[in-house]
């Protein structure tokens, strides 16, 4: 069986310090917000060369909370992609502002920039762009493209490490950007986590007090806050997989080249990431999904879906979206397939899984 992700083999080589990690923050019994946390959002800040990094508790919640801390006008539309994970839509809704989708770009995870443009009006307060399946979004140009007005929120949660170009990493170009530390990441904790990178003071300091209900200090409530910090065990984990992190990133970047050279079948449709992807998924899509899952199991390869379903299809949100079509979005979502890029997969797993689905 090659599964499709193994979090126990790939952590493997880490255990004993994660473990000797566990038993030193039980003795000291300082889990919410204490030393592990600070010192885990200072690496952060330093392996992705932002100046602040304000752990949360889940990277839905990052999202939400970098759009609190805009402090944006009730109504105030945000555009978000039509191909991505519920989060980034939702926590447009949550804030009470208004979520405009724009479509991808064709044969690609990411959000058009010509789509965006296209959507902007005057009550666009801000965009939020993913980088999907660790592919990253061209913030540079986009910045250049509209508005200072207008907000950039990075969402990252699928691209821990990944950069723009040879010499920044992501959140240089933007107001914000987001991270989920949900277990199956590039960089996972082992329960739920989240953060925020930015460059301004003045937001840092916001989302600080937002993250704890509101509060720097206790019992002193500036804003209207939520309980979401990230706690010292996850912050523990995270601290020592974020220093393995280039490497792991690496692997997955050898794998996802070894996909590419040999995956050759007109059926299967290999997307175009960007160059410095860290490839979170390697995704292809496929004629016919239902008959290439049933090759899938047959040979015992894992898989996964990300995502079938746009965010204008999914039932709570379809009201918000009424007639509204996006071509390359919805076509991605019905042909999508995720093929296993776990960094613990030898490389002939990668070719076994190549030779089986060029036959399909």
């Amino acid at each position: 069986m090659i599964k499709f992700y193994n979090i126990l083999n790939q952590d493997k080589f880490l255990h004993k310090s994660i473990i000797k990690t566990f038993k030193r923050d039980i003795k000291k019994t300082n889990f919410i917000l204490g030393e592990q946390v600070k010192s885990f959002e200072e690496d952060f800040s330093k392996f992705t060369n932002n100046k602040f990094s304000v752990g949360c508790a889940n990277g839905t919640d990052a999202i939400y909370l970098a759009l609190k801390a805009l402090n944006l006008p009730s109504n105030s539309e945000v555009i978000v992609p039509a191909m991505t994970w519920i989060s980034t839509a939702l926590s447009v809704v949550n804030c009470g502002l208004k979520p405009v989708l724009a479509d991808i770009d064709e044969n690609s995870p990411l959000l058009s920039i010509n789509e965006i443009i296209k959507k902007v009006t005057p009550k666009t307060k801000a965009v939020i762009p993913v980088h999907l399946y660790g592919s990253v979004f061209n913030t540079k140009e986009l910045k250049k493209r509209i508005s200072k007005n207008i907000f950039i929120i990075e969402d990252a949660a699928q691209a821990h490490g990944g950069r723009y170009d040879d010499n920044f990493k992501i959140g240089k170009y933007s107001n914000m950007a987001c991270y989920s530390f949900y277990p199956g990441k590039n960089l996972g904790c082992y329960g739920d986590g989240g953060l925020i990178t930015t460059n301004s003071t003045n937001i840092s300091k916001n989302l600080i007090k937002l993250r704890n209900m509101g509060s720097s200090s206790k019992f002193k409530f500036d804003l209207v806050g939520i309980n979401s910090r990230l706690d010292e065990v996850q912050a523990s984990i995270l601290k020592i997989k974020l220093k393995k992190l280039n490497f792991l990133n690496a692997k997955r970047i050898e794998l996802a080249k070894i996909y590419h050279k040999l995956i050759q079948n007109n059926k299967i449709s290999k997307l175009n990431y960007s160059k410095y992807a860290v490839f979170h998924q390697y995704v292809v899509q496929v004629k016919n999904r239902s008959k290439f899952i049933k090759l899938l199991k047959k040979n015992d390869i894992g898989y996964g879906l990300h995502y079938p379903v746009t965010i204008n299809k999914i039932n709570s949100f379809k009201k918000f979206f009424k007639n509204d079509n996006y071509k390359f979005s919805e076509k991605l979502s019905k042909s999508c397939i995720s093929l296993p890029i776990d960094p613990s997969l030898k490389r002939d797993s990668i070719k076994k899984i190549c030779n089986i689905i060029n036959k399909y």
